[in-house]
């Protein structure tokens, strides 16, 4: 799995055989949040949570949608368009 990046000690990932909409997984301290990117602007929404509070998950979509540009051209590079 293509780890993209890393937030607050969290991986970022893009699975190379996942599926539309773009969107990337947050992984770490035993928790889960997918997040559609909503390319090509953004911003980053929450699509699904597993064990993130809502203060985490506020902070991480934050975070993910400064980073939007750089997110999406990862999407793009591993399945083309959004």
């Amino acid at each position: 799995m293509p780890q993209i990046s890393t937030l607050f000690g969290l991986r970022v990932v893009i699975f190379p055989n996942d599926h539309r909409p773009s969107h990337v997984h947050v992984i770490g301290k035993g928790c889960e949040a997918i997040f559609n990117l909503n390319c090509p602007h953004g911003p980053a929404k929450l699509r699904g949570n597993f064990h993130y509070s809502i203060k985490e998950l506020n902070r991480i979509e934050a975070e993910l949608t400064k980073q939007i540009s750089l997110l999406c051209q990862h999407w793009r590079n591993i399945h083309g368009y959004y």
